[in-house]
């Protein structure tokens, strides 16, 4: 394979997973966590600043909010604020690995600017 089709190759596989990652979170979270406001659960612009300052490193970040997203439960959360005002989240039917897809994208994400697969809120 000759280099400019191996770069290619790769920019459309990289843009591909890009893609994928927006599709999940935007096809899946936004329907409860709208992007810059609180609705009927915390923006997430809201939850990934609480969880950012609680786990800078992306590994801790994806593996916590991935987990917990996975099984949630009130004595684990970083929100007990949401909590009382929105109710615990609901388990969700996502395998672990997608989740932490998922926290991944959210992690790399700037919310409060135009980003892969924005979405204009109400």
């Amino acid at each position: 394979m000759n280099k400019i089709a191996f770069t290619f190759l790769l920019l459309t596989l990289n843009l591909h997973a890009t893609n994928y990652d927006a599709l999940l979170f935007h096809g899946n979270c936004t329907t409860c966590h709208y992007e810059n406001e609180t609705i009927s659960a915390p923006s997430v612009i809201e939850f990934r600043a609480r969880y950012l300052s609680a786990f800078p490193d992306k590994k801790e970040f994806v593996d916590y909010m991935a987990t917990w997203v996975e099984h949630p439960r009130e004595e684990t959360s970083l929100m007990h604020d949401a909590i009382e005002k929105h109710e615990l989240m609901p388990e969700l039917a996502f395998d672990l690995e997608t989740l932490k897809t998922i926290a991944a994208y959210i992690y790399q994400t700037d919310f409060s600017k135009k980003h892969q697969g924005h979405k204009v809120q109400h």
